[in-house]
């Protein structure tokens, strides 16, 4: 049993009946009164974002989980098809479960994160940042080159990411999975 006070990000507790994944939180110290934390919590099963606030010391439910790499293999209407790379087991989660899945490709390699007691899958993580290929790419205007000047592209995996005015088709690229924003091109 945890308290309040070891909230942090990443850390998946047993609220309302539901498990939910911390993504925000803020711990406040009031010049009066007492010091509370401030969160946002994800819920791992529907991906329902609300807000709540636990008073200083208030006892949480910590779920215990564990992390393993999986290898994405492909994905159906429901959801996403992923392998375990050392005993070659296929785990399959529901669309909700994964953020920002627009950018993952067949073969990129996913953070699976599964319940410790029953081994069920909570979530999974993309890496930070993943390298992918320009299909199209809107023209860019000439006289626009005065300020940060930004176009559509679409990459492989068929999302939409704002780029430089200089990237053309057949350019592979970097973007950030968090939120969806172009960080630079690769040779």
């Amino acid at each position: 049993m945890a308290t309040s006070n070891d909230i942090r990000k990443g850390l998946c507790i047993e609220y309302s009946n539901d498990i939910y994944k911390v993504i925000e939180f803020l711990h406040v110290k009031p010049g009066k009164g007492p010091a509370f934390v401030r969160t946002k919590l994800k819920s791992v099963t529907n991906g329902k974002v609300i807000d709540n606030t636990f008073s200083a010391g208030h006892k949480i439910d910590e779920v215990k989980v564990i992390t393993r790499k999986y290898q994405y293999l492909y994905d159906d209407e429901n959801g996403f098809h992923f392998m375990n790379n050392e005993d070659f087991s296929q785990l399959y989660i529901n669309k909700e479960m994964i953020e920002n899945a627009q950018f993952m490709k067949a073969g990129e390699e996913v953070t699976i994160i599964l319940k410790e007691a029953d081994e069920t899958p909570l979530s999974a993580e993309l890496p930070q940042s993943v390298y992918l290929d320009v299909i199209e790419a809107d023209p860019g205007v000439k006289g626009n080159t005065a300020t940060n000047a930004l176009k559509n592209a679409i990459v492989e995996t068929g999302a939409r990411v704002m780029v430089p005015l200089f990237i053309e088709p057949g350019d592979k690229i970097k973007v950030n999975t968090e939120d969806g924003s172009y960080l630079e091109r690769v040779k």
